[in-house]
């Protein structure tokens, strides 16, 4: 059989295709953390405004910083382990979160999926890649604990913030710890508490909720990348990626999680409205889009 010599031209060319091929891939791999640009006409002021918010608001938060101790954290932690809730697809999750509305957010009223989808689509719309998408898709169906009968909303929902060691004061309502029994403990009062300095987030407790059971689930049952599993878990950890609280307790993976929380929380906050999705319209693309990272059924 004769031998196949391709020409310098045709080789050149297969060159120039090939390293095309490469920066697209490398594009690909750095546009998730690009600025946003759904919300660059948004007045950013108009959310979180928890001085002004209503009564429902800051009673949730006096509810959850007083509730939130280690002996809590511990326990919930050993529940999960030991029972699983439900077997079902993401879909069929989202559309069983769809009775609540998040007695702690004081942006919206509309249900879960609509804000589910609020958050996806203005990932899309910035043109940010399908994992990434997905991880808005599905970022609050860890709110389902409220459903599969959690104490309240106080262990389900809101900011988080790290248990064990002394609660920051950049966390909202900071007077409200006060009522905390760990607040008056010789050890979890004191600024490392029960950890080391540099231990790093994968080593300490943050508060119970959607956040850390969500990862749970998803982390071992799905395809996502680690910026998408740091999107997830730390969400709702704003006194650490709004304002820099917990620092002391960072490792070097832990920044590399920040800058993921960082690009995602735009499409968090600031793409809650009152203009509901056409949710039907919508479906087939987020169904197939589903499919790519995660099995028909999961155990929750």
């Amino acid at each position: 059989m004769p031998a196949v010599v391709l020409s310098t031209h045709a080789g050149n060319e297969l060159d120039t295709l090939s390293d095309a091929v490469d920066d697209v891939n490398v594009l690909k791999a750095k546009i998730w953390h690009s600025q946003s640009e759904f919300d660059s006409t948004k007045d950013k002021t108009a959310f979180r405004q928890y001085e002004t918010a209503c009564d429902r608001v800051k009673n949730f938060y006096k509810e959850q910083h007083e509730k939130q101790t280690v002996a809590f954290n511990i326990k919930a932690r050993t529940e999960f382990k030991s029972r699983k809730r439900a077997r079902m697809g993401i879909w069929q999750a989202m559309e069983m979160l769809n009775t609540l509305v998040d007695d702690s957010d004081p942006d919206t009223e509309l249900s879960q999926i609509e804000h589910l989808l609020q958050t996806a689509e203005a990932i899309r719309r910035d043109g940010k890649p399908e994992w990434m998408q997905v991880t808005g898709l599905i970022h609050d169906l860890g709110k389902l604990l409220h459903l599969f009968g959690s104490e309240g909303q106080w262990d389900v929902v809101g900011d988080t913030f790290i248990v064990g060691c002394a609660f920051s004061d950049k966390n909202i309502y900071p007077g409200t710890f006060a009522g905390n029994p760990d607040f008056h403990d010789a050890v979890y009062s004191t600024p490392y508490g029960i950890y080391e300095p540099n231990c790093g987030l994968e080593n300490v407790m943050v508060s119970w909720g959607h956040d850390e059971y969500l990862y749970n689930v998803v982390k071992d049952q799905s395809s996502l990348p680690a910026e998408g599993l740091a999107m997830i878990r730390y969400h709702s950890f704003y006194p650490w990626h709004r304002e820099g609280a917990y620092t002391h307790l960072m490792n070097e993976k832990d920044y590399a999680a920040l800058e993921a929380v960082r690009a995602f929380n735009p499409y968090d906050l600031y793409s809650k409205s009152d203009e509901p999705c056409n949710v039907e319209k919508l479906r087939p693309y987020y169904e197939d889009l589903i499919a790519k990272f995660f099995p028909p059924e999961l155990d929750w």
